[in-house]
């Protein structure tokens, strides 16, 4: 729970039911037509998407490598998103010959290259919170900052495991244990993570967040390119105002941070209290990168169907959670008592 707008305004139930959770996957590209990669736009329900690659591995008879996907979406939720299966020189099954249980093709296309991780614009969210408790004109209010202003960009709590095992893990890592390739990039990413959001929780308690320190790197609203160190200045501030821009804070690795000044102080001061962590990044030869600090709710829209239950629709950046969002407005918990996966 992040305060960047006050004490939570609702306490709320989220995914009672899967549907209650609908992720519809928004790819950077169109199809190109032609190739040896067969596009399949999915719809899931009860299924991770993991598993669902490797059903569609064993339906096409190729090796689990010739399936690509840009991010993983939640078992317990309805999800659609784009999977490619490497076919080459080979005639595709018929899309209607693939029998998983809660699993339907919507769309084929052929693709040049196979799917990769990442290759996304962002997600579509609809999101059913039930057993609201609040003020109705609190949360709307406490809405309407967030679609001016967008809210803290945290990683969510899946990020770092059951009950944050995977930091202990990633520590073990740093101090010597030795672990699987997969498992490594992982745990990498679980430091990085926690590293992230302990400068992130350091904005928000200072209220910079959303604006610029002196020495602030900036990236541009929707892409990952980023410029500065920047001193303050009028036309930032419009921008940031604007959400075209946002502050970063670090990925950590090797090197110094981007940013200097004030900005670069706070990343430092929070490194030095996580010594291990930043250290074993570092000398995991992984190169500093930046992460915006904000996230635009875009096209965040909501109605109360009935009085105890609030729908939000929202399309999220990728790489941003739809958990970091209602962290911003209450206290929610999760009906399914898991972590969700959203990417």
């Amino acid at each position: 729970m992040n305060t960047a707008f006050g004490p939570p305004v609702l306490r709320a139930l989220l995914r009672a039911r899967p549907e209650d959770f609908v992720v519809d996957e928004e790819l950077g590209f169109e199809p190109s037509g032609e190739g040896e990669h067969l596009l399949l736009r999915i719809e899931k329900r009860g299924a991770n998407t993991a598993w669902v690659a490797g059903q569609l591995a064993r339906w096409a008879g190729v090796p689990a490598h010739a399936v690509g996907y840009a991010g993983l979406k939640d078992r317990h939720a309805v999800t659609r998103q784009s999977f490619s299966v490497h076919l080459p020189a080979r005639k595709a099954p018929p899309p209607e010959s693939l029998a998983i249980e809660g699993v339907r093709v919507l769309a084929s296309a052929w693709h040049r290259r196979k799917l990769p991780r990442g290759a996304l614009r962002g997600n579509h969210f609809r999101l059913v919170l039930r057993e609201v408790a609040g003020e109705r004109d609190a949360i709307e209010e406490r809405l309407r900052a967030i679609a001016a202003r967008g809210f803290p960009n945290a990683f969510g709590l899946q990020r770092f495991g059951h009950g944050g095992g995977n930091l202990a893990r990633a520590r073990a890592l740093f101090a010597g244990a030795r672990v699987g390739r997969a498992e490594r990039g992982m745990l990498l990413s679980a430091a990085r993570s926690a590293l992230f959001n302990a400068v992130l929780a350091q904005r928000v308690l200072e209220g910079s967040w959303d604006q610029g320190l002196d020495g602030e790197v900036w990236m541009l609203d929707g892409r990952t390119s980023i410029f500065g160190p920047e001193p303050p200045s009028p036309e930032l501030t419009e921008r940031a105002r604007a959400l075209a821009i946002h502050p970063t804070g670090p990925l950590w690795g090797r090197g110094e941070p981007l940013s200097q000044g004030e900005a670069r102080a706070i990343e430092l001061a929070v490194a030095g209290a996580h010594t291990d962590l930043a250290r074993g990044l570092e000398l995991a030869d992984l190169s500093q990168e930046r992460r915006a600090l904000r996230a635009r709710a875009g096209e965040l829209a909501w109605d109360f169907p009935v009085p105890d239950v609030l729908e939000l629709r929202v399309f999220l950046p990728r790489g941003s959670y739809a958990t970091a969002l209602l962290d911003s407005v209450g206290e929610v918990t999760d009906a399914g008592g898991q972590p969700l996966a959203e990417e």
